[in-house]
């Protein structure tokens, strides 16, 4: 079509998640105490950890950090899906799905690295407990939290400068509950391949550099533990501060390997609604229900 000719598009519907029109109010009720729920255990776990001297240190100060990544990847998605369920005549904007796109891109890649930080941090508690105070210290454990976030900064900002050159002449209808980046490339008129090129190439560093440096991590940790700990308590105690750790790690990187690295027919609504929904609600209660600490810090903060 000549260029003259094109009417570009600049707003969006959402399909959402289920076209049925009784389903709506109950999805919206449900998500909505979802997405609830995980800014009250995502920002109180933030504020226990504010609050409580005991729990500043490098092991909180992380999950503090992977907290608020956690709030900031629902909070990306969630209220849009819940407008678009009371809603359905509802357009989003371009710079609105590209907003979208950028916090979810940037919460997610923070949330690698973080994870990968906290693997450090509990290899050098595990292998080296008296080097810890030294080699961890709330210096380093800030430093790195910063870098963290810097880089999925970055890392978000590379993909919305080049998603500034896609035009939209033909649908405006994204097959989605939110604008997924990828769904925006099948409706785009300007040639994606370079796109859909940098957000594999991205994908693949990101995922398999991070993710193996955690596994590496581990199974130095696990050597540690076999080899150190003669008893039982100790394994035991030094299993159970790994094992929420490794569980958060296997759940997040499997659904974002579905969606981004594995082709297009694995790139299910399900996987996106796991890793922006879900994963960010179990993820406080994941890494504090069976930390003492931070029972004992709620139980003060309740009793007060």
């Amino acid at each position: 079509m000549p260029e003259e000719n094109r009417t570009l598009v600049t707003e969006f519907v959402l399909t959402g998640l289920t076209d049925r029109l009784w389903l709506q109010v109950p999805l919206f009720l449900v998500f909505l105490v979802i997405y609830l729920i995980t800014m009250v255990g995502n920002l109180g776990l933030m504020a226990l950890i504010w609050r409580d001297p005991h729990l500043h240190t490098p092991m909180y100060l992380f999950l503090g950090g992977l907290a608020f990544a956690d709030a900031c990847t629902s909070t990306s998605v969630a209220p849009r899906m819940l407008i678009n369920f009371l809603d359905r005549t509802t357009m989003i904007s371009l710079a609105e799905c590209i907003t979208q796109f950028f916090f979810f891109a940037f919460s997610a890649t923070t949330e690698c690295f973080l994870l990968v930080v906290m693997a450090y941090d509990r290899y050098v508690a595990i292998c080296n407990p008296l080097l810890y105070p030294v080699v961890m210290s709330n210096r380093l454990c800030t430093q790195l939290i910063s870098i963290s976030y810097a880089i999925g900064f970055l890392h978000s900002l590379i993909h919305v400068v080049l998603s500034l050159r896609l035009t939209f002449c033909r649908s405006n209808i994204i097959h989605y509950f939110y604008c997924e980046i990828l769904q925006l490339f099948k409706i785009s008129c300007t040639d994606p391949s370079t796109n859909a090129l940098m957000i594999f190439i991205f994908g693949i560093f990101i995922q398999i550099f991070t993710l193996m440096t955690i596994i590496i991590s581990y199974i130095r940790v696990l050597f540690d533990i076999l080899k150190k700990k003669k008893s039982e308590k100790g394994r035991s105690k030094a299993f159970s501060t790994c094992s929420a750790h490794l569980l958060s790690v296997s759940l997040f990187y499997s659904t974002l390997f579905f969606m981004y690295v594995l082709p297009d027919k694995y790139q299910d609504q399900m996987y996106s609604l796991f890793y922006t929904v879900i994963i960010p609600l179990i993820n406080p209660f994941i890494y504090s229900l069976r930390n003492k600490e931070v029972i004992g810090a709620l139980k003060k903060v309740t009793k007060k």
